[in-house]
């Protein structure tokens, strides 16, 4: 099994330097010369907890400098998708920077993953269980997809037009994303565990996650074991692994550029989601802007991305 897990990594990665020379690549560093506006919301959540972005740049930096064990995980997470480890690096850091103070250790997150195993969690809305919303007619055309990603993927997108923030059926549903309002048994926009993961992403990410790294498909009608796969430190990390990976294929294969020497750009997607939404609207610029004669647009970090590039040296360093 370990060498077939291996051989199947080792197919990842040629495929994608097979097919990286017909992208632009995107040089190292941040477009913007001075960090791009912090959302409000972040700024607040960090004031409310008496600290400050940079205390907390420096904490969750001291748990991958003291922790040579978390250093290897993530060493062996980001072989076995192909990518720099940098880019895991940046995502941990990046949300542990503007989302939730990090754990001062490690042993913390397996504690957090054991506990969601003896509670009774339920992904729903209204009462309604997310897998007999689905079953909703709306809902018919995700049916044939096979791979979890392009089912889960159909189906926020079905619920983004025909759901979200309309009355259906005398039903008022809010205008709010998919992940927000099924998934977060505790509150809405919570994420969990060290990459800071929302059910949502684990279950597009479970088939890939499942054939590079042979870990259990994770079933939507078990949300303990998906919250207890996003806090366990050694199940989590292939999940953000997969996560980036799907970015860098995103943005080679449909907008034409190869992010993967850059962990600002992976970081800032792994934060606002929706690559292929993302690469698909600068592919379209950019084919305005040929059209007109003008230079192409290079994709752009957004502020959580920024810090990441501007840390990078320091954060190499650990590595």
């Amino acid at each position: 099994m370990k060498k077939y897990l291996f051989l199947l990594a080792g197919l990842v990665l040629a495929a994608a330097v097979a097919t990286a020379d017909a992208a632009t690549m995107v040089p190292p560093g941040n477009r913007n010369s001075v960090q791009p506006d912090i959302p409000g919301a972040s700024s607040r959540r960090t004031q409310a907890t008496n600290t400050t972005f940079q205390a907390k740049y420096r904490k969750v930096y001291a748990l991958l400098q003291n922790d040579a064990d978390l250093r290897a995980k993530i060493r062996k997470a980001a072989a076995a998708y192909g990518i720099d480890p940098m880019h895991i690096v940046g995502a941990i850091v990046g949300e542990h920077t503007y989302n939730v103070d990090a754990y001062d250790r490690l042993q913390t997150y397996y504690v957090k993953a054991i506990s969601y195993l003896s509670s009774k969690l339920t992904f729903a809305y209204e009462g309604e269980d997310v897998s007999d919303f689905i079953k909703r007619p709306e809902f018919e055309k995700c049916a044939g997809m096979g791979d979890s990603y392009d089912l889960w993927e159909c189906r926020e997108q079905v619920w983004n037009h025909s759901f979200r923030g309309q009355t259906v059926g005398g039903e008022d549903f809010p205008n709010d994303r998919f992940g927000a309002t099924f998934f977060q048994p505790y509150y809405a926009g919570q994420t969990f565990g060290l990459g800071q993961l929302n059910p949502l992403t684990a279950l597009q990410m479970s088939d890939l996650v499942h054939k590079v790294s042979g870990l259990p498909e994770l079933d939507v009608n078990d949300p303990n074991m998906v919250y207890k796969t996003i806090m366990d430190p050694d199940l989590t990390l292939p999940y953000v692994a997969a996560t980036i990976r799907k970015s860098i294929d995103a943005y080679r294969n449909i907008a034409g550029f190869d992010i993967s020497h850059n962990p600002g750009l992976t970081a800032t997607l792994y934060n606002v989601g929706n690559p292929e939404q993302r690469a698909e609207a600068l592919k379209a610029e950019n084919e305005k802007r040929r059209a007109a004669g003008e230079p192409e647009k290079l994709p752009e970090e957004n502020y959580y991305g920024w810090l990441v590039n501007d840390k990078l040296d320091e954060l190499k360093a650990l590595f």
